[in-house]
Parts: C-alpha cells; structure tokens; sequence
C-alpha cells in the first residue's frame, strides 16, 4: 500500500531521550518508558523487554511517533511509539540517529 507524501508529512515523527525506563509489572515484555522531546515529556509502553533490560534504554535516544492515538496497555497510559525494527530471526533493534542530535529534532 502506498502513501501519497501529504500522508506521510502528518506523521508526527520527532527525536526522544528514555529519561526513564521500568517493567510494568505483571507483564513479561512490556517496559514503560518516559521520554524527553525537549519541550514536553510523554510516557510510553514498549513490548522491549526480550532485548533490553530497562536500565540498558535510559539515556539513549530513539526515533518516536507522537501522533498516534492513546492507547492503555496494563493500566499505563501510552502516548508515542518507540520505532524498532525487527529482522527475519526475530532480532529487535530501536532505531536510533546516526549522530548526536537535539531532543524534539523533527524526523522527515
């Protein structure tokens, strides 16, 4: 399926520092995680904890979405997408920039 680039420019797709990261409890893949994107501060649930230890995500900054619609997932309230990508054996990676860059940066 395709996308016309009108479509694509309203993803809302910004730059996000993991300021803190912490298993939800009761669950067995799922890390809620709280992200600066330097004017304001989102909580996230991410189904990470196979390939990350939540202590292994704080400081680290990622590509998010912001302008999904809120989900709740065990109680805890979701309000971006931490983007992953996820190879032919299973193997998941949080896609990150390549170089150092501000908290908030647009992604396009």
């Amino acid at each position: 399926m395709e996308i016309s680039f009108e479509e694509f420019q309203k993803l809302d797709l910004r730059i996000g520092k993991i300021t803190e990261a912490n298993q939800i409890p009761g669950s067995r893949n799922l890390i809620r995680v709280m992200v600066d994107f330097g004017t304001e501060n989102r909580q996230a649930v991410a189904g990470l904890l196979q390939w990350y230890q939540p202590q292994d995500l704080v400081d680290k900054k990622c590509l998010f979405i912001l302008n999904l619609q809120k989900r709740t997932v065990m109680g805890v309230e979701s309000r971006c997408m931490i983007l992953a990508a996820e190879d032919e054996e299973g193997n998941v990676t949080v896609l990150q920039p390549e170089k150092d860059v501000a908290e908030g940066s647009r992604i396009r």
